[in-house]
């Protein structure tokens, strides 16, 4: 255990980003903490009013004019009406996908609550949609099975607005530990959505205000000291993977394009498979993947974010035994090789992140971390070794032996997933009864 705890600060010292966040109170269960890192795959999903104009999330209010503050207050809540808005869509969409739990974004800085709250107006029940957005996904995706996760940030624009303080990020007066007023009413807020929703299983404290974020973690504990605080309890890294395992329960946080928030124009999405490859190193280091998706003015995935969700669900389709109870090797890759390794038996899932592999093509990998013994068996996921279509001569069965350093795996790519047979994403590749150096 020393061991551990002298790795992890090792670590901090290292990855000075990841050190605020450790001075947080944890007080989530071990248990329940491994309950989380054995889930791997989540949904984000970041959405709020000012989605119609396409802006980022809150944070156009720091800065702003008086008219803008106005406008942006008073006005753009008389116009969100997301009439296509089916949460049903969404949680089928995450399940298939391979994603265990949804984090929702109940309230962003900007102080506009997505539920029915009893502390303020500035809220989804005061818009002509007129109905609680927050309920309709916890019910959605707590009946696809898929574990409840609930953004929520102390951060207030709207309440300082009101109070008539200064808006802005880093200001004393601005966090809950200078404002009294401020503390009272976030925590408020956490008490109705902790207490509203039916059983909560995570919760997501972002914002800059540590003091608030410890202050509303311990009202998440105090109601159910079962939930999982994630941000502001444990190491949470956005948009960037630690470059060597975390020893402890962590998840890092990426956007599918460069803003959090739909945005129509000037954006960059990922493809599926830099997802995916995302999704495979996180796990082989132990870590939870929470990708986010932005839906659009009218409650739609945009197409962009849907193709590529989908495209995730068909190789989680074929692949999603890889990440069913399975954990990270001591070697968590050999060059563009990843393992991941079953719970309870000596069974390995080799990733391999080839590219430009064609179909018909047979490939060779040295694996140094493993040897083959007289029981071992080697397998594609998904194929069934046997048949190459429209080649019956060609044997497509994948090999195994030993050599030197290690073993070698023979590997064909001989499932037609696309009907121009140009499947850009990983095999993988399962080894049973491998002997782990």
């Amino acid at each position: 255990m020393k061991k551990v705890k002298l790795l992890f600060f090792v670590f901090l010292l290292q990855n000075p980003a990841f050190g605020q966040e450790a001075q947080m109170l944890n007080l989530n269960k071990p248990a329940r903490e491994q309950w989380f890192a054995e889930m791997g795959f989540g949904m984000f999903i970041h959405w709020s009013f000012d989605v119609q104009l396409g802006m980022v999330i809150s944070h156009s209010m720091v800065g702003a004019s008086d008219d803008y503050l106005d406008r942006y207050v008073h006005d753009l809540p008389k116009t969100f009406n997301p009439k296509d808005f089916d949460p049903s869509v969404w949680a089928k969409a995450a399940r298939m996908a391979g994603m265990k739990y949804v984090v929702f974004t109940t309230k962003h800085h900007n102080g506009f609550c997505m539920y029915d709250t009893q502390t303020t107006d500035f809220n989804i029940m005061h818009t002509p949609f007129g109905k609680d957005i927050t309920k309709m996904i916890v019910d959605a995706f707590r009946e696809e099975g898929l574990a409840i996760g609930l953004y929520f940030s102390p951060d207030d624009f709207h309440f300082l607005y009101t109070q008539g303080t200064l808006i802005s990020r880093a200001r004393p007066e601005a966090q809950a530990q200078n404002n009294p007023e401020l503390n009272a009413y976030v925590k408020g807020q956490m008490r109705e959505l902790m207490k509203n929703y039916g059983k909560i299983d995570l919760v997501f404290l972002d914002g800059l205000d540590q003091f608030g974020k410890t202050e509303l973690a311990k009202v998440c504990w105090e109601i159910d000291p079962n939930v999982v605080v994630t941000r502001g309890a444990i190491p949470t890294p956005e948009q960037e993977t630690p470059d060597s395992p975390i020893p402890s329960p962590w998840e890092a946080c990426y956007t599918f394009g460069d803003q959090w928030q739909f945005r129509p124009t000037n954006e960059n999405y990922k493809s599926a498979k830099q997802a995916i490859t995302e999704l495979i190193e996180i796990r082989a280091k132990g870590g939870n993947l929470l990708l986010n998706f932005g839906p659009d003015a009218m409650g739609n995935f945009p197409p962009e974010q849907a193709g590529a969700l989908n495209e995730i669900s068909l190789w989680m389709f074929i692949n999603q035994e890889a990440f069913d109870q399975t954990i990270p090797l001591q070697t968590i890759h050999e060059g563009h090789v990843w393992f991941l390794k079953q719970k309870d038996s000596p069974t390995v899932y080799a990733f391999i992140l080839e590219d430009d592999w064609k179909f018909g093509e047979r490939k060779n990998f040295s694996l140094k971390s493993f040897t083959a013994q007289s029981n071992t068996k080697i397998s594609v996921l998904g194929h069934n070794g046997k048949v190459l279509e429209y080649a019956p001569d060609v044997d497509p069965a994948p090999q195994i032996k030993n050599n030197a350093e290690g073993i070698e795996i023979s590997v064909m790519r001989a499932q037609r997933i696309y009907n121009d047979r140009k499947w850009p994403n990983p095999i993988v590749v399962k080894l049973e009864n491998l002997k782990i150096k």
